[in-house]
């Protein structure tokens, strides 16, 4: 996922789900808005924008208005695809969670380019990952990864009818003042100080067939879905490019920007330019894959720590323990051992 300079103006079709939200909490947000400088306009909602610095602002002082609930949850019970209806026909008649899973792709095009959720296999043991604003590094407060999983959950488990046993909710963040909230808000065990921001369940779960499936409405919601994402306006990241070369070319990762340049049929120095001029660098990029890309070969317990070093172009076991370890929190030993069996 690309890094989003923190002025630059990212989408607002939740205006109204925080405006419920609000509602709910005891209080009223628009004077939050006017003080922030943020212009509402629900006729043409397609248009809104606010930047990450302003949407920060925004949750910092919904959560200190709240009465007698904390407003992150609240915000992700009450999400709703209100105005993209052909979202939500998708996910309610998709046939499996494995199908359904492809909304969260469009969720980061149409809904917020902040959030990247991915699905992890390994073993009989499946993860849907968060995280925010695409940085390796944890978010200073909880209050936006608290606010996605309730969302996930309710879709989950209404798609799941009674049958939604998932496992747990891991979270990078130390335990809040109020994580005894979490056990009973959420309804499923809590860890915190985990490598990453996690719903975990078990893997047979993506292919269980459901019983809302419409495969003839699920195809037309799908078509109408991409035709919303075609009227948008295309903006092809040297950064996401970036990413997506050394996530496909592993064998990249440890031979440089003059390599990387020349696979991308570029020089070395414009390659530089254009990552800072999103906001960038290359160092961050390599970051981020490294660390993507070696929590999920952590998980398979035949790659051993030295393979999976040389795997990601480190001259030895030492140093990738020492990035992971500064990345993550977590030595890579440590990390393996959170993991379930």
């Amino acid at each position: 996922m690309a890094v989003i300079r923190e002025q630059e103006p990212i989408p607002f079709f939740t205006l109204p789900n925080w405006v419920k939200a609000a509602a709910q909490c005891g209080f009223n947000i628009e004077p939050v808005f006017r003080s922030l400088g943020i212009e509402t306009d629900l006729i043409h909602l397609d248009r809104m924008r606010v930047t990450p610095a302003q949407l920060v602002q925004v949750m910092d002082v919904c959560v200190r208005r709240a009465r007698g609930q904390h407003f992150p949850f609240v915000l992700g019970e009450t999400f709703a695809f209100d105005y993209l209806p052909d979202i939500e026909t998708f996910l309610v008649t998709s046939g499996s969670l494995r199908e359904a899973a492809r909304v969260f792709d469009w969720v980061r095009e149409l809904v917020n380019p902040l959030i990247d959720l991915r699905l992890e296999e390994t073993g009989r043991t499946a993860r849907l990952v968060l995280s925010i604003g695409g940085s390796a590094v944890p978010e200073p407060r909880p209050y936006f990864c608290e606010a996605v999983f309730p969302a996930i959950l309710k879709f989950g488990r209404a798609l799941l009818g009674g049958h939604a046993d998932f496992q747990y909710l891991a979270f990078r963040h130390a335990p809040p003042p109020y994580a005894a909230e979490y056990r009973k808000f959420f309804g499923l065990a809590v860890r915190f100080n985990q490598p990453q921001h996690a719903l975990v369940f078990a893997r047979e779960l993506l292919d269980r067939p459901l019983e809302g499936a419409f495969p003839a409405l699920h195809k037309q919601a799908e078509y109408l879905v991409g035709e919303r994402l075609r009227r948008l306006p295309r903006k092809t990241t040297v950064t996401a490019t970036v990413e997506r070369a050394l996530v496909q070319r592993p064998e990249l990762l440890g031979q440089g920007i003059e390599r990387l340049a020349q696979a991308l049929n570029l020089s070395p120095r414009t390659l530089q330019r254009r990552l800072r001029e999103e906001g960038g660098s290359y160092a961050q990029v390599l970051a981020q894959v490294r660390l993507r890309l070696a929590s999920a070969w952590l998980r398979e317990p035949e790659l051993s720590l030295e393979t999976i070093s040389e795997r990601l172009g480190f001259s030895d076991r030492r140093s990738f323990t020492r990035a992971f370890t500064r990345w993550s929190g977590l030595s890579p030993s440590a990390f393996r051992a959170k993991e379930p069996a």
